[in-house]
């Protein structure tokens, strides 16, 4: 796909990744619906894709509730009139204090929700609203958690593995709706929710051994494998490892 002149939305887009992405689909052509629940957050995306000359605009959205993603794309349809790229990308870990197998049914429910819900939701609007466009293309964001095992975030490492497998089970919607369904699988990532694995700001010290064993990806790397998934139109239902080793 050209992305230039075509309409993206982007979720978790006030920080890390999903701010990354933004911008370099904003720096390849494209209007960007930014979403998230941190406006603050958003804002400052919106500022600086538009400070760069691109064109953006902030959606207040939670992706756990089918109200919510739902409002999120008749936003993004008043706004701009129709969408041809999406980044299911918000994402969250269990985090904090207690952890698995203390953390609470609650939080258990929203990582979940956020997580795979959020995701197959998105996945299933994107499709609904790109069938008036000829298709699209979705992009999903994973974590190289899903492909094993991961004692202190179990739930998190499900999650994720549930991406990978519902992106590949999407691989034929690229004949039956012409929209691309593929997924990123990021190795350990510079962004705030390695801190919110912790007290909010500072690593959980089970952490600690996994980041001194691995160089830090920046959001910028895992950006570049989105856009080349939207630009690829060969590949459905595939997924990528962006790694970090040292």
């Amino acid at each position: 796909m050209n992305i230039g002149g075509k309409i993206a939305l982007v979720t978790g887009a006030a920080s890390g990744i999903g701010r990354a992405t933004a911008l370099a689909l904003a720096k390849e052509g494209a209007s960007v619906a930014v979403a998230d629940l941190d406006e603050a957050g958003g804002a400052e995306s919106v500022r600086l894709i538009t400070a760069a000359g691109g064109k953006a605009s902030f959606i207040k959205a939670d992706v756990s509730t089918p109200a919510g993603v739902r409002a999120m794309f008749d936003a993004v349809d008043a706004v701009y009139g129709g969408i041809d790229i999406v980044h299911n990308n918000a994402g969250i870990m269990t985090g904090g204090n207690p952890n698995w197998p203390d953390a609470s049914l609650e939080k258990i429910a929203l990582v979940i929700n956020v997580n795979v819900a959020g995701v197959i939701m998105g996945t299933r609007e994107a499709v609904a609203r790109m069938r008036a466009r000829g298709g699209g293309v979705v992009v999903n964001t994973a974590s190289i958690a899903a492909l094993g095992p991961m004692p202190m975030d179990p739930i998190y490492a499900a999650t994720k593995a549930a991406v990978v497998l519902f992106t590949q089970s999407c691989a034929m919607l690229a004949e039956t709706e012409k929209v691309r369904v593929n997924a990123v699988l990021p190795g350990m990532v510079d962004t705030p929710i390695i801190g919110k694995t912790g007290d909010g700001t500072t690593p959980a010290p089970w952490l600690a051994p996994a980041i001194a064993a691995t160089k830090m990806l920046q959001p910028e790397e895992i950006a570049a494998a989105v856009i080349d998934y939207v630009k690829d139109d060969s590949k459905a239902g595939d997924h990528r490892i962006v790694g970090n080793a040292r």
